[in-house]
């Protein structure tokens, strides 16, 4: 049987994993809608998906979710695909 302290650090570890892979499912979501709008060529939808998009990069990132650097790559490349449509 595992101590009592192991098994502490499991059940925190499962509540922190399954917090994680909401935030990363919610970032991903939102940049396939980014996406779609894209490839619409509507504009508008694209700039505010995109801005809502930052602004779940920048939480997963504050929260270590996500590194920085993945974020920020992921940032400048939205930002790259949105100015090809404008």
């Amino acid at each position: 049987m595992a101590k009592k302290s192991a098994q502490r650090s499991e059940r925190r570890n499962q509540a922190r994993r399954m917090l994680n892979r909401a935030a990363k499912s919610k970032v991903r979501t939102s940049i396939k809608k980014f996406e779609a709008a894209l490839l619409a060529g509507d504009k508008e939808a694209a700039s505010t998906l995109m801005h809502d998009s930052f602004k779940l990069l920048d939480s997963a990132a504050n929260k270590k979710v996500m590194h920085r650097n993945t974020v920020d790559r992921k940032k400048s490349r939205m930002a790259h695909a949105f100015n090809k449509l404008a």
